[in-house]
């Protein structure tokens, strides 16, 4: 899978550098601005699929950008993070107002800053998912949220549903259970990878007509991954 791409705005360059080492080693590709007119025009260019955006820059700042970036339909939906020394709940409330997805006070772990990213761009990928799903009789329908085989509803729980989900949105792949854990629980909770197993379970119980539950596969040693390819086949 190509590397998901993190705009970083700020107009200090040790915390653009020490932002960009972090996030190269989360395996994200990173691109950097100095000021708001930076910004702006990468985002046009190259549409960044996240961008961390400092409030406090010389010149246009970090907040009038976000707001210019709602009004235009181009750029209105592009995930931003806000970074900020402000504390003051006004503060706070102002950037969540003007469309920011989430709010970072600085000084911030850089472990907790990858894992709100990771938190958004799951959020705005679940957002995204509009078309329904087939895979064998089984029918997934983001909109009216109703998972359905041969035509009988499938009652399935909060998690177990965003593990399949997860699944056929990413079929063919082998996923560690952390990573399992990272996209369905979020990467800032902590749990057993056996929590995992738990869930894997039901989900093939609750799914398992007509030979359904088989897609979802056991890769010794590895994790699991969703294929309509049988493992002996």
């Amino acid at each position: 899978m190509p590397k998901q791409t993190i705009l970083v705005v700020d107009d200090e360059p040790a915390i653009r550098e020490m932002l960009c080492m972090a996030l190269e080693a989360a395996s994200f590709s990173v691109i950097q601005a100095k000021n708001a007119q930076q910004a702006h025009a990468l985002i046009i260019d190259r549409s960044p699929n996240l961008v961390l955006l400092d409030w406090m820059m010389p010149g246009t700042s970090g907040l009038e950008l976000l707001r210019r970036l709602r009004r235009d339909p181009l750029t209105e939906t592009t995930p931003v993070i806000m970074l900020t020394a402000k504390a003051e709940e006004g503060g706070k409330v102002a950037g969540l107002d003007s469309g920011a997805d989430d709010y970072v006070l600085k000084p911030f772990s850089p472990r907790e800053l990858i894992a709100r990213i990771k938190a958004v761009l799951r959020r705005v990928e679940r957002d995204e998912l509009q078309e329904l799903i087939e895979v064998g009789e089984l029918m997934f329908d983001p909109i009216g949220h109703r998972i359905s085989i041969a035509g009988a509803e499938i009652n399935l729980g909060p998690t177990e549903y965003r593990l399949l989900q997860f699944f056929l949105t990413h079929q063919e792949r082998v996923y560690s259970r952390d990573q399992i854990l990272d996209y369905v629980w979020g990467g800032n909770v902590y749990l057993d990878e056996r929590t995992v197993d738990v869930h894997i379970r039901r989900l093939r119980k609750a799914i398992s007509v007509a030979g359904h539950d088989n897609y979802v596969q056991t890769v010794r040693g590895a994790g699991y991954r969703f294929s309509t390819q049988l493992p002996n086949s």
